[in-house]
């Protein structure tokens, strides 16, 4: 999971800075799409830590 989420925070980066250089309607839907992608490697970044700190407390009980 810690590999998707770094692989889309480097796509989303990346569709973010070609959409800023694109034109027009398909410029906007290309930062619309690479930052969807970049919140959602975000949020497989936080989940991944927050189930490795509940794996070092012990699990839930």
């Amino acid at each position: 999971m810690k590999i998707i989420g770094i692989l889309l925070v480097i796509v989303g980066t990346v569709g973010i800075a070609m959409g800023a250089m694109m034109y027009g309607d398909i410029g906007i839907a290309a930062i619309i799409g690479a930052t969807s992608a970049l919140l959602s490697g975000i949020g497989f970044l936080i989940k991944t830590s927050k189930e490795k700190r509940i794996k070092q407390a012990g699990g839930l009980e």
